[in-house]
């Protein structure tokens, strides 16, 4: 497992997120401490799922430092655009800060989720779902990941059906949703 050795800092408490109403349009900016303090305000995010050559899907177990499920396994990567930040740049930025991998990434479906986290706050979001291929050697950010690993699809569903609880929220959601709503597109796209 490679990590990067500068562990620089991607993600930061006053970094303005979008938020937007259920239509996904723009209606403002906060900090993301203000947008996810209590039940959250709705903001904008993305998730991405890179799989390799063999089809085995890249997940991630988040940093211990992550004050919304920190140690939870989640997909591939996951953050926000920036005030000012398209989705699509926001998502290349992100994938190379987090796993060092650089990747053109297809959109596949957008959902709206809220989920707290014990006291300490709450995801609240309009997230784009995305989807990468690469065989690039991962470099982690030790700031925002903990583990990874590559897994076979199987072995992640029957690790989902045998302890759903070591997942994050908006992980179980997207996987059901792409399992049973759009697996044959992502097959087709993997090819």
């Amino acid at each position: 497992m490679t990590f990067s050795e500068n562990h620089k800092t991607v993600s930061f408490d006053d970094e303005l997120l979008i938020l937007v109403n259920e239509n996904d349009q723009e209606i403002g900016y906060k900090n993301k401490v203000e947008c996810h303090q209590g039940r959250g305000i709705l903001h904008r995010a993305f998730s991405i799922f890179i799989f390799n050559e063999k089809g085995e899907i890249l997940m991630q177990k988040r940093s211990s430092e992550k004050k919304l499920w920190p140690l939870f396994w989640s997909n591939s990567c996951c953050s926000h655009p920036r005030k000012g930040e398209h989705i699509e740049k926001s998502t290349l930025r992100r994938l190379e800060e987090e796993l060092g991998i650089r990747t053109d990434l297809k959109f596949f479906f957008k959902f709206q989720y809220q989920a707290q986290y014990l006291e300490v706050g709450s995801e609240n979001e309009l997230c784009a779902v995305f989807i990468g291929k690469s065989n690039s050697p991962v470099v982690a950010n030790k700031n925002e990941i903990e583990e990874w690993h590559y897994m076979p699809v199987t072995e992640l569903d029957q690790k989902i059906a045998d302890d759903p609880t070591q997942f994050t929220p908006w992980f179980k959601m997207e996987w059901q949703r792409m399992r049973t709503e759009f697996w044959p597109g992502i097959q087709n796209y993997l090819k």
